[in-house]
């Protein structure tokens, strides 16, 4: 299947927080680029939190951070759900840096074992 130039959607309930315009498909992983709109200034933060835990991820993989890293994530999976062009997915794990986007995500719960 091919994803390039899908736009998949960011919500909140029923509001569109920004959409992903897929520009490279790397499955699992897609990227593309990031439309923000007015209301994704509220949940911006929590992006830009799970950004900063990841990059200490990257450094240290204690316990404490890769617990500090799944708290914030969670947030992020609690305030918005990831719409693929036909429907809602399942799961999802979502980056926002600015104008980028990359996610992976799954039909099916994740399984967390």
């Amino acid at each position: 299947m091919t994803w390039i130039g899908e736009v998949w959607q960011l919500c909140r309930g029923d509001e569109v927080l920004g959409e992903i315009t897929i520009t490279e498909a790397d499955f699992p992983w897609l990227s593309g680029r990031f439309a923000p709109r007015s209301g994704f200034a509220d949940v911006e933060p929590l992006f830009v939190e799970e950004l900063g835990l990841l990059d200490v991820l990257q450094e240290s993989n204690s316990k404490a951070d890769v617990e500090a890293w799944e708290a914030a994530y969670d947030r992020i999976s609690e305030t918005v759900r990831l719409v693929a062009p036909s429907e809602p997915v399942a799961e999802f794990l979502l980056h926002i840096k600015g104008d980028l986007a990359w996610f992976r995500w799954s039909d099916e719960p994740f399984d967390e074992s």
